[in-house]
This record gives structure tokens, C-alpha cells and sequence, in this order.
């Protein structure tokens, strides 16, 4: 049985992901490829109430960064064991809203939490697991975070300064430039143009 291939979308507040990702499920969809979606954090019952933690704006006491950057990965590692690399084996696709990218960007750039201790963690919790395609929605952290509120409230981390946003956007941008998984698409075009180029990245990853 072919093994399937893990696809992940990622961008910073107000991007896009959602519509990005019906993108992607519709073009799988057209090719006749199994697939299923997952979101992190979360995405087993486990997971989920990690990401309940992560997000809630209403804790009676202060998120260490250390204890988010750890629930991050507990809550990946069971998503990673428990639904992803399943489905992978069975060769159904995997399209994940978040992944790996987004703590090194947010906990690693944002918390400015050294990449040492970040490539520890991940080591330990992902064991060189990574996507085969990444797709990084690039939008600067102004016009996304508008986007965001636009859409209602905003939870813990959203809550953030924007001097937290600018160095999660130039780590976002500096991982995508050394990794050729990683591909780029500007999210600040007309939307119709960055589904264009969601299309044109997928059927060179198909093909």
C-alpha cells in the first residue's frame, strides 16, 4: 500500500488557513485521493482538552512559556500517534491546519524560546517526523491580526503585542526560506489568486 502524504497549512492570524485548506480538500477531492483533516493543537479528545488550556484567555493564573511550548508538543504527540501516522500507513492523505512550523514560530520566534531547547522537544516528541508539503501563508501581522478581530473574539495568544506577532512573522519567513518543503504564497493578494497559487503548488507536488 502507498503511503500517504502529510500536508499542512500554515500562516499567523487572519491568513486564511480555513479557506486555503477547503482549497486543498477540494483538489484532493477532484483527484480521487483519500484524505482527512486535522488541526493542531488538538485533534484527538486528549488533544483537544490541551488545546482548551493553550487558548483560554480566562485562567485564574499565568501560562508559563515553557508550560504552553510543552502542552503544544504533548497535545502534537498524540495527534502525531494517534491519528496521523495511522492514516499515513492506510495511505490516506493527512491535510493538518498547523503543525511543527507554528511552534517555531510562536513559541521559538514569539517566546523567543532558544532553538536548542525548541529542536530538544521536538526530537524527543516528533522523532524527525515532518510534513512532505507545507503550504505557509505569508501575511504581515497587521493586516492579519485586523483580519482576526474582525472575526470576533481573540483568544490567550492572540491577545499578544504586536512586537510578539513581528518576530513570530520573521522566523515564519526565515524557516520557509531554508526548508524547499516549505512552500510560500503571499496571502495579502486577491483571494483569488492565492487559491490560484495553492492550485499551482499542489499539482507540482501531485505530479
Amino acid at each position: 500500500m502507498t503511503q500517504g502524504k502529510f500536508i499542512v497549512v500554515e500562516g499567523m492570524e487572519g491568513a486564511g488557513k480555513s479557506s486555503a485548506i477547503h482549497v486543498i480538500t477540494d483538489y484532493l477531492s477532484q483527484q480521487n485521493i483519500s484524505f482527512i483533516q486535522t488541526r493542531e493543537p488538538g485533534g484527538t479528545k486528549l488533544a483537544e482538552q490541551l488545546r482548551d488550556i493553550v487558548k483560554s484567555a480566562d485562567h485564574q493564573e499565568t501560562i508559563t512559556q515553557e508550560t504552553e511550548l510543552l502542552l503544544m508538543y504533548a497535545s502534537r504527540s498524540q495527534l502525531l500517534a494517534n491519528v496521523i501516522q495511522p492514516a499515513l500507513a492506510n495511505g490516506t492523505w493527512v491535510i493538518g491546519d498547523r503543525h511543527d512550523l507554528s511552534s517555531r514560530a510562536y513559541q521559538g520566534g514569539g517566546r523567543q524560546i532558544a532553538d536548542e531547547v525548541m529542536n530538544t522537544i521536538a526530537d524527543v516528541t516528533l522523532k524527525g517526523f515532518k510534513p512532505d508539503l507545507t503550504l505557509y501563508l505569508d501575511i504581515a501581522p497587521s493586516i492579519g491580526l485586523a483580519r482576526a478581530r474582525a472575526r470576533g473574539a481573540l483568544d490567550r495568544i492572540e491577545l499578544e503585542q504586536m512586537d510578539f506577532f513581528e518576530r513570530v512573522h520573521q522566523k515564519y519567513q526565515s524557516l520557509a526560506a531554508e526548508d524547499e518543503t516549505i512552500v510560500s504564497i503571499d496571502a495579502c493578494q486577491e483571494m483569488s489568486k492565492v487559491h490560484q497559487d495553492i492550485k499551482q503548488a499542489l499539482a507540482q507536488f501531485v505530479a
